[in-house]
């Protein structure tokens, strides 16, 4: 017992953790733990329900990288998981929906077998620009499907050339920036078999009452929404944001993005009034005195990293609290509160105690909660954290659509994917920002460039680089490698030669470009890693 308990921790990388208390571990290396606890038994099978959730992104990623070394040892692993961007590591994927299986196949199989490429549109219009595309959707069309993200646009189509054609002469009177052919996704594929079948449910209009009058964001004189100048909190010897800068426009979806322990949940609560700070300057809708006033707070919506429901209450006494406290005149409560069981696919189900909901669901009821006073700025901390895909791309819709009425919106998440849906967003490591821009501005700054490896021995090639290189560089993506070098025209040939040496094959050699992961994990890496 003895040996298996040093084998699985040195495997996990907690043997230097050996005598900390496991409440005093991150979120991602008590996941680590369970998983040592699972495999102390050495199975033959490995059942995971969700094991990465509430884990932040490098976590995830080295968590991954584990479970690829497991596969390698013999033991078949099965793995539930909401994220099919983590579902493009597995070997075979089986997409479920309704309780029946709707489709099996490898990641590559199942996306060829979508027959559909995605053009990726670079714009500094992207409104206009999905208002333009979004009525020409048309299964039996050449447009499949219209998403926004952040900065840019994502169109499918069925043919690449021809819709690339289309999409051009549609759009001829905005400002493109790029237009390119892309592979699929996953996801790309589960929503169209969704579409397809007729589950993608319809967008519910929210029952606006009334237009704040947010200054123009496009005004280089409008004030911000949130503004912080040289924000700092201590905790005892502890410096949990160190200097911290940000303004955030009326309008504007703003990530903040970092590791477990990185200091984004305390400088969202630092930010609205929930945590006094250390020093530093701040405002929020203009005010800079007293933040913490009855007034402000009916014009501020905040759903915290863990449920803001109260469990011994139903869904309707819940929702009906939070229309008092927030100020909601009682003849709009009544419309707010259908809204929100809409939105949350509860109608009929209000009288159930909210402790009896998923936590898929409380968090949507948790959504609804945060915004049905329409609140000018908006704070979400981890919203979507063990949502299903549906459930998130209904999410982000809503996000979307109070940012385009004028609401100032903060998030933080752990999904890089779904981080792209940001305007602007920061990286954080230690209470430090570490990078700002759109997703498309920090990929264009990395440096180096990403290779993807098809080699003929997967485990022994990856364990083999991660001895020369920084381990970060190096992670499984179901049958292939992907490697960051940031000298590629002299370290590439140095890979090459090494594995050659080793009598490992690669067989081909592709450049890709970064996705907001990998530029991430890099930024956070040569930041100084994130903590433990």
């Amino acid at each position: 017992m003895e040996v298996l308990r040093t084998k699985y921790l040195k495997l996990m990388q907690l043997d230097r953790f050996g005598d900390r208390l496991a409440g005093q571990l991150s979120g991602g290396m008590k996941q680590k733990l369970a998983l040592c606890c699972a495999l102390i038994a050495e199975p033959q099978v490995l059942l995971l329900d969700e094991p990465t959730t509430g884990v932040d992104t490098i976590a995830r990623r080295e968590f991954w990288d584990i479970l690829a070394g497991l596969t390698a040892q013999g033991i078949t692993v099965v793995v539930a998981t909401p994220d099919l961007v983590e579902a493009e590591r597995c070997d075979r994927v089986a997409l479920i929906h309704e309780g029946q299986i709707q489709l099996v196949g490898t990641p590559a199989a199942l996306k060829a077998d979508l027959h559909l490429s995605r053009l990726t549109i670079l714009t500094p219009d992207p409104v206009n620009v999905e208002r333009t595309l979004m009525p020409l959707i048309d299964p039996d069309g050449q447009i499949a499907n219209v998403s926004t993200f952040g900065d840019r646009i994502e169109v499918l189509v069925k043919d690449a050339q021809q819709g690339e054609s289309l999409v051009r002469d549609l759009l001829i009177q905005y400002l493109i920036d790029r237009l390119q052919a892309e592979a699929p996704t996953l996801e790309n594929v589960f929503i169209a078999l969704l579409r397809h079948k007729g589950s993608v449910p319809k967008s519910t209009p929210f029952p606006r009452s009334r237009q704040f009058s947010a200054p123009r964001s496009d005004r280089p004189t409008s004030q911000p929404a949130i503004s912080a100048r040289h924000l700092n909190r201590v905790f005892g010897s502890f410096h949990a944001v160190v200097d911290f800068n940000l303004d955030i426009q009326y309008g504007e979806v703003y990530g903040l993005l970092g590791a477990n322990g990185s200091g984004k949940t305390t400088t969202i609560k630092m930010l609205c009034g929930l945590l006094p700070i250390s020093s530093g300057e701040m405002s929020l809708a203009g005010e800079r005195g007293n933040l913490r006033s009855a007034n402000l707070r009916r014009r501020i919506g905040y759903m915290s990293q863990k449920f803001t429901l109260y469990d011994d209450l139903t869904i309707l006494e819940n929702l009906q609290f939070y229309s008092g406290i927030y100020g909601i005149p009682p003849h709009q409560q009544r419309e707010k509160i259908r809204w929100v069981l809409a939105i949350c696919g509860l109608e009929g189900q209000e009288h159930l105690l909210t402790r009896q909901l998923p936590g898929g669901w409380k968090q949507r009821v948790a959504f609804g909660a945060s915004v049905m006073h329409e609140p000018e700025i908006l704070f979400l901390d981890e919203p979507t954290s063990g949502v299903d895909v549906l459930a998130r791309q209904q999410f982000w819709q809503l996000i979307n659509d109070f940012a385009r009425n004028g609401t100032a919106i903060l998030v933080t998440t752990h999904y890089m994917n779904e981080a792209e849906q940001c305007n602007r967003m920061c990286f954080m490591v230690a209470g430090r920002k570490v990078a700002e821009g759109s997703a498309s501005q920090i990929k264009a700054q990395q440096p180096g460039q990403l290779f993807e490896l098809q080699v003929g021995q997967l485990q022994p090639s990856y364990d083999l680089l991660r001895g020369d290189l920084e381990p970060w560089r190096v992670s499984i993506f179901g049958d292939r490698l992907h490697v960051v070098l940031d000298r590629p025209d002299t370290e590439l040939p140095w890979v090459e030669s090494l594995m050659q040496q080793a009598d490992l094959p690669i067989f081909d050699t592709q450049p890709l470009p970064f996705s907001l992961e990998d530029a991430f994990i890099g930024e956070v890496q040569r930041a100084g890693g994130a903590p433990l």
